[in-house]
C-alpha cells in the first residue's frame, strides 16, 4: 500500500472515531445498526422474559421483565465482576397500555444493554391498585420500588410514553436524589407534565364518537358500569379499530400495528380506565422538570399527535435546560411504533450521551 494511501486511510478511520466515540463506543454502535428491523421480523407480543414480581407499598404485584445485557460472544448475561458497571435502560409504559407496547424498541436493544420492561398497576398482568391509588405519585412510588429491587445499582435511563413519563415527572418530584446519581438519562415520549385535556386521553378507548361528549363525571359513572362500556367496545369493534388508527397513529400504518394496539387499549377494562382518569385533570408537575436538567434529556413526540400535542413536548423542552426536542413529522400518540426508527436513533443518541455525562473519557 502506497504511503498516500496509508496517511488516507488513517484520516477516515481518525474521522470516523471523532463522529462515533471510542472503539468500545464504535463496536456498539455497530451492533445497533445490525439490530435495525428486528422488531418487524418478530411477532407483536411475543418479547418476554421470565417475570419478575415487584409487590408496591400498598401490597399490588407489579409484573416485571428483564432483558439482560449479552456481550458480543457471550453467554446473554452480564459477566460477574464485570469492571463496566451494567447500564439499564427502564420503560415505563402509557395509559391504558402495556409492557408490549415496546415491542420495537425491546426488539431493537435486546441483548445490547439491560432493559426492565413493567406494567403499571392494574394494566396489563400486573395486580388491580388498591383503593384511591389509582394516581399519577403513586405510579412514581411504584417505579422507585423496582428500580430498588431490580436495579439497586449501576446507572439508569428512563424512558416513559404518554402516562410513563408523567411516572417519571412523579418520580423526580418525590425522589429528586436520584437524578445525576443514579439517572443519568431520561426520554419523554409523547407526554406532558401538565395543561392536559383529560377528555382527549379517552379518545382511542371509547366506541364511535363517546369520547369527546364524556365529562368527569360522566367517566366516574360509567367506571362503576364499566361492563357496559367494555360490551359496546366488544360489539363494535370494527368502529373502535377504527378510532384507534384515527386517535393512536398520525400517518397510514400497516393494519397490524392498529390491530395490536387495539387489542391491548380492549384489554384494558373501562373501570380501570375511570380509576386513572381523575389524575390527568388535576396534574401539574413542571415544577419537577428542573431536576431532568441535571441529566440528558431528550423529549419526543409526533407533530400529529391528538393525545399529547406537540405544543406539551416544545413546553417540556422550553422548561428543561439542555433537554433535545425530536418532533417527528406526521406521526401520532403511538410514535414508538409508527416512527420507531427515529424514535430509537434517538435514544441511542440519548445513551451514548448518559454514558459521556458520567464518563467523560
Amino acid at each position: 500500500m502506497s504511503l498516500k494511501r496509508k496517511i488516507l486511510g488513517v484520516a477516515a478511520g481518525d474521522a470516523g472515531m471523532a463522529v462515533a466515540g471510542t472503539a468500545v463506543e464504535v463496536a456498539r454502535r455497530r451492533r445497533v445498526i445490525a439490530r435495525r428491523g428486528a422488531g418487524e421480523l418478530t411477532p407483536f407480543g411475543s418479547l418476554h422474559s421470565s417475570p419478575i414480581t415487584v409487590v408496591a407499598r400498598d401490597g399490588v404485584p407489579l409484573h416485571v421483565e428483564v432483558d439482560e445485557y449479552a456481550p458480543a460472544g457471550g453467554s446473554g448475561r452480564r459477566r460477574t465482576g464485570a469492571a463496566e458497571p451494567a447500564l439499564t435502560l427502564v420503560f415505563c409504559h402509557g395509559y391504558a397500555l402495556n409492557l408490549d407496547c415496546w415491542h420495537f424498541q425491546r426488539a431493537g436493544y435486546r441483548g445490547l444493554v439491560r432493559t426492565v420492561f413493567y406494567d403499571q398497576r392494574s394494566h396489563g398482568r400486573s395486580g388491580r391498585s388498591t383503593m384511591g391509588h389509582a394516581t399519577i405519585d403513586q405510579l412514581g412510588h411504584d417505579l422507585k420500588q423496582i428500580i430498588d429491587e431490580v436495579v439497586p445499582d449501576g446507572p439508569i435511563v428512563l424512558v416513559g410514553h404518554s402516562m410513563g413519563g408523567m411516572t417519571i415527572t412523579a418520580l423526580a418530584e418525590h425522589y429528586p436524589e436520584l437524578f445525576g446519581d443514579r439517572v443519568i438519562g431520561v426520554a419523554l415520549i409523547s407526554t406532558t407534565a401538565g395543561g392536559l385535556d383529560p377528555t382527549r386521553i379517552l379518545l382511542p378507548m371509547m366506541p364511535l364518537s363517546l369520547g369527546g361528549e364524556l365529562t368527569h363525571r360522566a367517566v366516574a359513572l360509567l367506571g362503576r358500569g364499566h361492563k357496559v362500556i367494555d360490551g359496546l367496545r366488544r360489539v363494535g369493534k370494527d368502529a373502535a379499530l377504527v378510532v384507534t388508527d384515527r386517535f393512536a397513529f398520525g400517518d397510514a400504518v400497516p393494519a397490524s400495528y392498529v390491530e395490536f394496539v387495539d387489542q391491548m387499549l380492549a384489554a384494558t377494562p373501562f373501570e380501570v380506565v375511570a380509576e386513572f382518569f381523575p389524575s390527568f385533570r388535576h396534574l401539574d408537575k413542571f415544577h419537577a422538570l428542573e431536576v431532568l436538567s441535571q441529566v440528558p434529556t431528550s423529549i419526543i413526540c409526533g407533530t400529529g399527535d391528538r393525545i399529547t400535542s406537540v405544543g406539551h413536548s416544545r413546553k417540556l423542552h422550553a422548561h428543561i435546560e439542555g433537554s433535545t426536542l425530536l418532533e417527528c413529522e406526521k406521526a401520532g400518540h403511538m410514535v414508538i411504533m409508527e416512527r420507531h426508527d427515529q424514535v430509537n436513533a434517538e435514544l441511542d443518541q440519548l445513551i451514548a450521551a448518559a454514558a459521556r455525562s458520567v464518563d467523560p473519557t
